[in-house]
């Protein structure tokens, strides 16, 4: 089991019902290590560089108003970055599948998700889906600085965040 990096997002939908601590006390589980973590306004910007490869999705708009918090009146993110051996997999397993319906009960997305009425995805967090994606997603969201441990992500500096 070789280390390596993720990038976890608790999502508006989540900190409008306080479900932060309860997201951390499942992945605290994990006994990864929290290499990084903050509190982040979310910006057209960031949002649409973070969904890049939804773009031409129907639903690409209501994504970016999602993680922007227009939808919740939360207009932040708790975004973290936790290592350890196969981070990735270990934190998607516990995450659960993206639509909370088809998720384990026993996941943090199939106990803590729901599909509203009016047909919004409130899918609770994002986890990295592999290691191209976290290694993108973490650059996209901290800076090399920002991190306890060295080397997880370049020294080039996004042009999003």
């Amino acid at each position: 089991m070789a280390n390596e990096a993720t990038l976890v997002i608790i999502k508006p939908d989540a900190i409008q019902k306080g479900l932060i601590g309860r997201v951390i006390s499942h992945l605290e589980v994990l006994h990864l290590e929290m290499v990084g973590a903050k509190m982040v306004r979310v910006s057209r910007e960031l949002a649409t560089a973070h969904y890049h490869d939804l773009r031409d999705k129907p639903f690409f708009e209501m994504l970016l108003d999602h993680l922007q918090g227009k939808l919740h009146n939360v207009p932040f993110v708790l975004a973290f970055v936790l290592w350890g051996p196969d981070a990735i997999a270990r934190v998607r397993d516990v995450t659960g599948a993206t639509h909370p319906e088809k998720a384990d009960p026993m996941s943090l997305r199939g106990s803590l998700g729901r599909m509203t009425a009016a047909g919004v995805m409130e899918n609770v967090l994002h986890g990295s889906a592999n290691a191209e994606d976290a290694r993108r997603e973490i650059r996209l969201w901290f800076a090399p600085s920002e991190l306890l441990r060295k080397g997880i992500i370049a020294e080039q500096p996004s042009a999003v965040r």
